[in-house]
C-alpha cells in the first residue's frame, strides 16, 4: 500500500472578500473537457499508469495538471495532491493501485470540507477489459470536467469552508476511489459537511427517446447506513426516516434548484429521489454514507442504457457506446451551476446543530433546543405537519438557542433547525429528536 501526501490544512485561510458577480459554467468548456478525456482512448483503471498518451494515468496527469493550472491563477489557492492505495478485488484479481486526483481550495476553516466528485475511470462492456477504446464521455467524463470547471468558477472566490475537488478512480472495480476518500477523510478528521457525487450528469435523451431537459435527479439515503440497530430504531420512533443529513443535503439543493428558477426559468428543477442510488446500483457517495457523512448522488433526469458500460458497436441499426456526440453540454452546463450554487451556499453557511431536542410530549406546545454553533448569527426553525415531506413553516432566531412554538403539538409535527451565517448563507436542516434517555 502507498499513501501519497496531502496538503496541510491547518494554515489559517485569509477573510471572505467581497464576492464578484458570479461566472457562469462554460459548455464550450465542459464539452473541450469531456473530449480530452475520451482522447485518452481507454480510462479503465487497471489500464497503464505510465503512458504519456493512453490509459488511466495519462488521464489522471492531465487532470492534476488541469486543478494545478486553476491554482496557479488564483494565486495558488488551489493544492493539488494525490492519494493511492492498492485495492484488490473480482475485477482487479491481482491488485491495482487506485490514485485519487484532489484539489484543495482551503477556506478559513481548513478542516470543516465540502467534497464535489466524479470518477476519472471507464469501462466497455467487459469490466475486466483493459485494451479496448472506452470513451466514458458521460459515466463519467461528465462528472470529472464538471469537477474541473467548479474549480475554475470557485477558485475566484473566498469561501469559509474548504473545498476539495475529487477526480476518483476505481469506481468501476468497486467504488474503491470513494472508499479510499471517504477513509482519507475519516482519517484526517475531517468534519465533511457534504459530497457532491456526479455521475453520468451530460445527456438528456433518455433510453425511450423521450427528451428530459428540465430536471436532474438528487439520490440521497433515508434510514442511515452508519446507524446501528438501537440508532434506527431510535430513528424510527422519532419518524425521522425523511430527514437524516443525507435527505436534509438533497432537500437543500431543492430549495436552491428553486431559488435559481425564481431568477432563470431555464434553470433546473431537482427531482429529490428517495433512495440512495438507481435500483440495484451504486456511486461513489455511498462509502462515505457508510461512514456517517451526508452525501448525494446527481444524476441526468433520464439515462440510455445503450450508451453505458457498452462496446462501440451498431447492432441492427442500433449504436451503442459511450461517445461525446450522444451528449447535451448546455445541460451539463446548468447541472454545474447547481453545484457551484450549492457548494456556494454551504462554503459559507456556519455547521449545522449537531443536536436539535424536542420537548412536548402531553402539550399543545413544543419547546425547541439546540446547541450553539460558532459562527452562526441567527437559526432557522422549520416545521410541517406529519403528513408533509417538505417544510410548509418557519421562524428565525436570533441571540438563542431554543424557541417554543405555541400550538404546534409535537405528536403532529416534525420540526429541525438549521444556522445561518451573516451573509445569509444556510446550513441543511437537523432533524429533532426526543431529549436523551439517560
Amino acid at each position: 500500500m502507498r499513501q501519497l501526501i496531502l496538503p496541510a490544512l491547518l494554515l489559517a485561510a485569509p477573510a471572505l472578500a467581497q464576492q464578484k458577480p458570479a461566472e457562469a459554467p462554460s459548455p464550450e468548456r465542459l464539452k473541450a473537457d469531456v473530449e480530452k478525456l475520451v482522447s485518452f482512448g481507454t480510462r479503465h483503471t487497471l489500464s497503464s499508469p505510465d503512458d504519456p498518451v493512453r490509459g488511466i494515468g495519462a488521464a489522471r496527469k492531465w487532470g492534476a495538471e488541469e486543478l494545478d493550472r486553476i491554482g496557479a491563477a488564483c494565486g495558488e489557492c488551489i493544492k493539488v495532491a494525490r492519494v493511492g492505495r492498492t485495492f484488490t478485488g473480482p475485477r482487479a484479481p491481482n491488485g491495482v493501485e487506485v490514485v485519487n486526483v484532489l484539489g484543495f481550495q482551503q477556506g478559513e476553516d481548513a478542516k470543516r470540507v465540502i467534497i464535489v466528485q466524479g470518477h476519472i475511470d471507464s469501462r466497455v462492456s467487459d469490466v475486466m477489459d483493459i485494451t479496448s477504446d472506452a470513451p466514458g464521455a458521460n459515466d463519467d467524463a461528465s462528472g470529472t470536467a464538471l469537477v474541473i470547471e467548479a474549480a475554475r468558477i470557485l477558485s475566484r472566490e473566498k469561501h469559509k469552508a474548504t473545498i476539495v475537488y475529487a477526480l476518483l478512480s476505481g469506481e468501476e472495480q468497486g467504488l474503491w476511489g470513494g472508499t479510499l476518500l471517504a477513509e482519507t477523510a475519516k482519517e484526517r478528521g475531517w468534519e465533511v459537511i457534504a459530497v457532491l457525487n456526479n455521475d453520468i450528469v451530460g445527456n438528456t435523451m433518455g433510453q425511450n427517446g423521450v427528451r428530459v431537459a428540465d430536471r436532474v435527479r438528487v439520490f440521497s439515503e433515508g434510514i442511515r447506513a452508519s446507524e446501528d440497530l438501537p440508532g434506527q430504531l431510535a430513528r424510527r420512533a422519532d419518524g425521522g426516516e425523511d430527514d437524516g443529513p443525507s435527505r436534509a443535503l438533497a432537500k437543500a439543493i431543492d430549495k436552491v434548484a428553486d431559488g435559481m428558477r425564481e431568477k432563470d426559468k431555464d434553470a433546473l428543477d431537482v427531482f429529490v429521489v428517495r433512495r440512495p442510488d438507481r435500483f440495484g446500483r451504486g456511486g461513489d457517495h455511498e462509502p462515505f454514507l457508510k461512514l456517517g457523512y451526508p452525501a448525494i448522488r446527481f444524476s441526468v433526469g433520464a439515462e440510455n442504457y445503450d450508451q453505458q458500460h457498452q462496446d462501440l458497436r451498431t447492432e441492427n441499426g442500433r449504436v451503442y457506446g459511450d461517445t461525446v456526440d450522444k451528449m447535451d453540454f448546455p445541460y451539463l452546463a446548468k447541472v454545474t451551476a447547481l453545484n457551484v450554487a450549492t457548494i456556494r451556499r454551504l462554503a459559507n453557511a456556519p455547521s449545522a446543530p449537531s443536536s436539535v431536542v424536542l420537548d412536548g410530549a402531553l402539550s399543545a406546545d413544543t419547546r425547541v433546543k439546540w446547541n450553539a454553533v460558532p459562527g452562526a448569527r441567527g437559526y432557522r426553525v422549520y416545521w410541517r405537519r406529519n403528513d408533509k415531506q417538505d417544510w410548509t413553516d418557519v421562524r428565525g432566531v436570533a441571540g438563542l438557542t431554543e424557541t417554543t412554538l405555541k400550538d404546534v403539538v409535537v405528536d403532529d409535527h416534525f420540526i429541525g433547525v438549521s444556522s445561518i451565517a451573516a451573509d445569509g448563507s444556510e446550513s441543511i436542516v437537523t432533524f429533532g429528536t426526543r431529549p436523551p434517555r439517560n
